[in-house]
């Protein structure tokens, strides 16, 4: 899954692997249920942590 993404993925790139818009994106990640982290102002998200989050939401882990 998502084998063309680097290990960590851009917010641009978030938007394209779960279909959604920058908005929802930024909420996604100040709310916490993406793991994630910043290094200065750059979100830094890591690919493994993208793909646990669409299990727990879809209820396959």
């Amino acid at each position: 899954m998502f084998e063309q993404y680097n290990d960590l993925v851009t917010v641009e790139e978030l938007c394209e692997m779960l279909f959604i818009g920058k908005n929802a994106a930024y909420k996604l990640l100040a709310s916490g249920e993406l793991k994630c982290f910043r290094s200065n102002r750059i979100w830094k998200i890591p690919k493994q942590g993208v793909i646990e989050y669409i299990k727990t939401q879809s209820n396959l882990a």
